[in-house]
């Protein structure tokens, strides 16, 4: 199934996992990717891919302590970008076994 939008997706992802921003671009690719990331962080990733409404104030609050709010946010949205890519190519793949 040809994907009409993948073009601008595959635009905003890179340039959210590696374009300038406050933390490192490993740390986005690996938050969305769910894999390698660094030991404080897995837990909420985790949350993030699997059940992102049970992400808390506290899960944040604790992280604050060593990341920036800015930092923070790059790796949450890279996490929800990374969720979503993984759904979305499930999905279409569902329908091509259809």
């Amino acid at each position: 199934m040809d994907d009409p939008h993948a073009m601008l997706r595959d635009r905003v992802l890179e340039s959210v996992l590696s374009g300038r921003g406050e933390s490192d671009p490993a740390v986005r690719d690996a938050a969305a990717n769910a894999v390698g990331l660094p030991a404080d962080l897995q837990a909420v990733v985790e949350k993030i891919h699997r059940h992102a409404y049970k992400v808390t104030d506290e899960d944040i609050s604790r992280l604050q302590a060593k990341y920036s709010d800015d930092q923070l946010f790059e790796i949450v949205v890279s996490a929800a970008l990374g969720a979503s890519r993984q759904r979305l190519r499930a999905g279409l793949a569902a329908l091509e076994e259809i």
